[in-house]
Parts: C-alpha cells; sequence; structure tokens
C-alpha cells in the first residue's frame, strides 16, 4: 500500500512541475502592458529591466525624478516612467487614467505592487502609533488603493495581480508596523485571488526571504533605532539597559549572515513565471532563509515560534525597573 502511495505522490509531483513549466508563447505576450511599484531600486528596477528585455511593454512607476533618470539610462526606448507615491490617493487615480489611455482596450496584462518600506523596527513598547502608520500605508493602503484603481484594467486583459509580501508576512519576525502590514498584504491578496477566479485574472503573492536591498539598510535600522532610543522616558532605558543597542545590534548582524540571499534576480524570477506560466503560483517563497527556515517555522506551533524568535533578542537587564 505504501508503494502505491509513494507512486502517487511522485506522479503529482511531476504532474505538477510540468504544468508549472507551461508558458505563454511570444506571440501570446506580444504587446502586453505591465505595470510596476517602486522602480526606483531593488526587485522593481531590476524587475522592469528584466521585463522590457522580455519583450513586455513595462510602465515603471518610480517614487523620484531621479529614480525615473537612472531606470531610463540602463533600459530600451520603449519603457515608460512615471512618478507614483502610492500613499497619495489623487496621484494613484491620476497615473490610473493614464495607464488607461496608453494601454486602451488591450487592457493591463500585469500589476506587479511592489512598492514597501520598513519602517522603525524596534520593541512595541518604545513605538508610538506614528511609528506604525508609514509602513502600513505604504505597504497596505498603498497596495490595496492602486489595485482597486487598476482591476478594470487587469479584469479587460484577464490579466495577472502579482503582490509583493514578505516572509515578515507569514512570521513576525520583527517589531513595528512592518510585519503587521505584510500580514495585511496577504490577506488581502488571498480575498483578492478568490474574487477574481471568476474573470480569468491570476494573483500570486511573492514572499521574499531576506535580500540585500535598500529595505534592509542595517545602518538606517540602527540609526532609526538608536533615535527611538534617545526619546525614551529613564525606566524603559533601565529596564533595557545602555548595552542593548549594541548587543541587539550584534545579534541582527549574526542573522544577517545566516540568512541573506545575494542573488535578487531570484524574486525577479518569480516575478517572471507569475506573468507568463500558464499555471502561476498563488505564492513563491523565495530564498534560502525563506523556504528552510521562515515558511516552516510559520506552520509550527506556537511555542516553538518563540522559543526559535526568542533566540534573536537581548535579554534584558532588568525588567522590573521604574
Amino acid at each position: 500500500m505504501l508503494y502505491y502511495v509513494l507512486l502517487w505522490v511522485v506522479i503529482c509531483f511531476f504532474w505538477w512541475k510540468w504544468k508549472a513549466g507551461e508558458t505563454l508563447n511570444k506571440l501570446q505576450l506580444e504587446g502586453k502592458y505591465v505595470f510596476i511599484t517602486g522602480c526606483d531600486s531593488g526587485f522593481g528596477k531590476l524587475a522592469a529591466r528584466a521585463l522590457d528585455t522580455k519583450g513586455f511593454h513595462v510602465i515603471a512607476a518610480c517614487l523620484t525624478e531621479k529614480g525615473e533618470e537612472e531606470l531610463k539610462a540602463s533600459a530600451s526606448e520603449k519603457l515608460q516612467t512615471m512618478l507614483l507615491n502610492v500613499t497619495d490617493a489623487e496621484n494613484v487615480k491620476l497615473v490610473a487614467e493614464k495607464v488607461k489611455t496608453e494601454v486602451g482596450e488591450k487592457g493591463l496584462w500585469g500589476l506587479i505592487n511592489n512598492a514597501g518600506i520598513m519602517g522603525p523596527s524596534a520593541p512595541t513598547d518604545w513605538l508610538k502609533i506614528e511609528h506604525y502608520k508609514a509602513p502600513i500605508e505604504v505597504n497596505l493602503i498603498g497596495l490595496i488603493n492602486v489595485t482597486l484603481h487598476f482591476l478594470p484594467l487587469v479584469k479587460k486583459a484577464k490579466g495577472r495581480i502579482i503582490n509583493v509580501t514578505s516572509v515578515g508576512g507569514v512570521v513576525a519576525i520583527c517589531s513595528g508596523g512592518y510585519c503587521p502590514s505584510k500580514f495585511g498584504a496577504e490577506a488581502f491578496t488571498d480575498s483578492l485571488r478568490h474574487d477574481m477566479k471568476p474573470f480569468g485574472v491570476k494573483v500570486s503573492c511573492i514572499e521574499p526571504g531576506l535580500f540585500n536591498t535598500g529595505l534592509s539598510d542595517r545602518v538606517r535600522v540602527v540609526k532609526e533605532k538608536r533615535a527611538i532610543w534617545n526619546t525614551l522616558s529613564s525606566d524603559i532605558q533601565k529596564q533595557y539597559g545602555e548595552s542593548y543597542l549594541r548587543d541587539d545590534a550584534v545579534k541582527k548582524e549574526q542573522l544577517v549572515k545566516m540568512c541573506e540571499n545575494a542573488d535578487p534576480t531570484l524574486v525577479v524570477n518569480c516575478m517572471e513565471h507569475a506573468l507568463m506560466s500558464k499555471h502561476p503560483h498563488a505564492r513563491y517563497t523565495v530564498g534560502t532563509d525563506a523556504k528552510w527556515l521562515w515558511l516552516p517555522l510559520s506552520l509550527m506551533p506556537t511555542f516553538v515560534q518563540d522559543y526559535v524568535l526568542m533566540k534573536n533578542k537581548v535579554k534584558l537587564v532588568d525588567p522590573n525597573a521604574g
């Protein structure tokens, strides 16, 4: 009996791999438009250039004019750029109208919601509500608003929506607004995928692990944490101890050395598959750490998660001080 079960599992695996490998041909992809947010740097910039070389009509949204100029200098003349701040509702509406005029009756084949920020990462009792607002407004509210404005264009093309979330959307790897925003983006992506099935629109979620991008700039993270520390009451500083920032930085550096992935094109490859495969995955977990640490950890009992995650936290000097 076990033999037949194993045989069935092997057959299903190879069928799944074959199905996932079926791609649209060049004729089917010709002339298709793809809109990408957050193209100033990181995954967005790489994706815009890669999809441009694949023959897509790429419309890359950048936050700054400098980002636009740098991207145009490294891509073909066919690539278009637009300035977009995903937290500015009026700006989102105007850009959506421009894209509607550009794509016409073809509609929009691909919408890649890539724009995101980290925001301050510090213990919860250090933070104020303002520290949570920025990442939630960009990573969640901005993503939802862009999607809602572009959804009619994607439905017209029976296209694809790809939301870049994070392993921080399946397990709370840090404190602050980043993980809540990514958990929310995961939930929105799931409900969107269900709602769009009748329209032939396929929705995918990309969950990168730790990559060396501007999002995870350790110098900036430490600087932000130091600035918050300087505003804390003496009671909280006594609870954590003067050496907390130094010890925390050491632990985070150790985690980065263990988990960081060197090749950001792995994420871009997933975007390409989600756009070009006849059967894109609902989820793409990207990076060695994501596949072998964070995703398995998210499936484990809470006490196991707590034990592993607490290993990366600094022991407080005196929790009862004050």
